[in-house]
């Protein structure tokens, strides 16, 4: 090999090691860089992190003593406003026991008495509903229209705590019935989720509800459908075609206060959802 192709030659490692000294250098010098962005960037997440719990935590102080003072306003708002009156509930597929619950903490200061619970089989059981009425029944499992007028008895029934026709029904159409029964002078409506129901099923199930619903509003009392804030499904849509008041967070102090007020004879829907056409309805006195 001549001079000429052996200074190419080290002309060339010369270059392709000098290449690779720049690559190690770079890596080097682009490790340390990234790691000091990734280290400005942690610690900057940190601190907004940091500075988000302590709003939330105050956010949350502020709130807890809302709800405070609204415990403690509670009593003096509702207090014996409902003295004297017998309230009934009337649930759809179940009860909870938060919603009892928030029923009853609701009705315990305004003097209010729950003088009756039922709970309505949902699907209903049709066919038990029509052996209880005997043959000219047969067919009302494909008679929608013939089981809402036969809710609408019982419901109206309800509301009196006596009825022939609720006599021989209440096993057939409730799961659970408690009270001491007699005159209502007012009702609460809960409407439970549903699960996956057949077309027929959800058919004969909105029939019984808007039946009972419809036979205890026409009784001429108060009724008042009700949910709480954390429900996912609102049944409060279902009740608008019907006339009756709406609450939709009977687990907060306005809803309690918005149902107490509402069973005293306010009209509207109220509570804090899209639903909702206000908070609270006007702050009404007890008929004396």
């Amino acid at each position: 090999m001549g001079y000429s192709a052996r200074y190419h030659a080290a002309s060339l490692a010369a270059v392709f090691l000098a290449l690779a000294i720049g690559i190690l250098i770079g890596a080097g010098l682009g490790d340390n860089l990234l790691s000091d962005t990734e280290e400005n960037l942690r610690e900057s997440l940190e601190a907004d992190i940091e500075e988000a719990r302590g709003e939330a935590d105050e956010l949350q102080a502020d709130l807890d003593r809302e709800r405070a003072f609204g415990d403690r306003a509670y009593p003096a708002l509702v207090g014996d406003t409902l003295a004297g009156r017998r309230i009934g509930v009337v649930a759809f597929g179940d009860l909870p026991d938060s919603v009892a619950s928030d029923i009853e903490d609701a009705l315990e200061p305004s003097g209010g008495e729950l003088a009756s619970v039922v709970v309505a089989r949902i699907p209903p059981d049709v066919s038990a509903i029509a052996d209880e009425l005997g043959p000219r029944f047969d067919d009302l499992d494909q008679e929608p229209a013939r089981l809402r007028e036969l809710a609408s008895d019982v419901g109206l029934q309800l509301t009196a705590g006596e009825g022939r026709r609720l006599g021989r029904l209440r096993e057939a159409v409730f799961t659970r019935s408690s009270g001491e029964g007699g005159r209502l002078d007012g009702a609460i409506v809960f409407r439970a989720a549903q699960g996956e129901l057949e077309p027929e099923q959800q058919e004969a199930a909105e029939a019984l509800e808007l039946g009972l619903v419809n036979g205890v509003a026409s009784s001429g009392i108060p009724v008042v459908a009700v949910e709480r804030s954390d429900t996912d499904d609102s049944s409060i849509p279902f009740f608008a075609p019907l006339d009756v008041a709406t609450v939709d967070s009977i687990d907060l102090t306005s809803g309690r206060t918005a149902l107490v007020f509402a069973l005293l004879g306010a009209e509207g829907n109220f509570g804090i959802k899209d639903t909702a056409n206000t908070l609270l309805p006007e702050l009404l006195q007890p008929a004396r």
